[in-house]
């Protein structure tokens, strides 16, 4: 059953927001919101700070200064990964990392494990309670699969899969974890253009279902036709955050990022 979208109604928001490596400034005094039911996009050239904001929204890094609230819970200086998935915040990696020598159900299965009760004692013994519980992870898994269309047997190994299909795997993991928000580093890296409007449909889908999405990409034209909000960084900083179609034509986005020349819409061909 689809849940009802509370449209305009922020779920994460950051405020001020620095990170720094030594005497390097990745980041610096970042604000931006993301509203429940929204596709959100985050743009920039390489080095702008993308995955830095990316690895603190999921607890990797620790912000040094600023506000992190996510859901109507502050989390600045206490963003441990396990707190904040178990929160509701689910990301994949820019870089695939699956269990390769697990199946293709193992590995969603894993993602499973926070929402799960039966504990050590259960595992051990076996008894009722935990066997239900475990089917039911088994029947979850299964599902999830179909759902971002892993068609394999679901006893493939992982590393066995195709390069899309191993994407794929990596989101429905992320989706075992009942995410409010998906965040995806760069999913669309690699695909073709099928396998790209394939993804572009399954995370429609996903929002449809009433999970946020925000993803890193470096496919301008997919962000640009996909997001509801885009946000830009440069040199760690924000230079624009609005809707597609004035994101196309801000000159600080145009001449940090997309060349010189307007961006034209994105039905008309433009490649990134």
């Amino acid at each position: 059953m689809t849940t009802p979208i509370e449209f305009d109604v922020n779920l994460l928001e950051l405020s001020h927001v620095a990170k720094r490596f030594g005497g390097l400034s990745a980041l610096s005094d970042i604000s931006l919101h993301i509203r429940r039911g929204d596709i959100y996009g985050l743009i920039g050239p390489n080095g702008a700070g993308k995955t830095t904001l990316f690895n603190i929204l999921t607890g990797l890094y620790q912000a040094d200064s600023g506000r992190f609230t996510f859901n109507n819970t502050e989390y600045s200086g206490r963003c441990k990964p396990h707190v904040l998935a178990q929160a509701g915040i689910a990301r994949t990696f820019q870089n695939i990392r699956l269990f390769a020598n697990m199946t293709a159900l193992e590995n969603v299965m894993v993602g499973r494990h926070l929402r799960t009760s039966s504990g050590i004692w259960g595992a051990l013994t076996r008894n009722a309670t935990a066997r239900a519980e475990e089917h039911a992870i088994v029947q979850h898994a299964r599902a999830l699969l179909s759902y971002v269309g892993i068609n394999r047997p679901h006893q493939t190994l992982a590393k066995n899969l195709s390069y899309g299909e191993q994407r794929r795997l990596e989101i429905a993991r992320a989706l075992a974890t009942d995410p409010k928000l998906l965040a995806l580093d760069e999913p669309a890296a690699g695909m073709n253009a099928t396998e790209t409007e394939s993804l572009k449909e399954l995370l429609l889908s996903i929002r449809a279902s009433g999970i946020t999405v925000l993803l890193i990409e470096h496919d301008v034209k997919f962000i640009l036709g996909l997001c509801d909000r885009v946000a830009v960084l440069d040199y760690g900083k924000k230079i624009a955050e609005d809707v597609p179609e004035k994101i196309r034509c801000n000159p600080a986005v145009i001449t940090a990022y997309l060349g010189t020349e307007p961006i034209i819409p994105a039905q008309a061909g433009i490649q990134s």
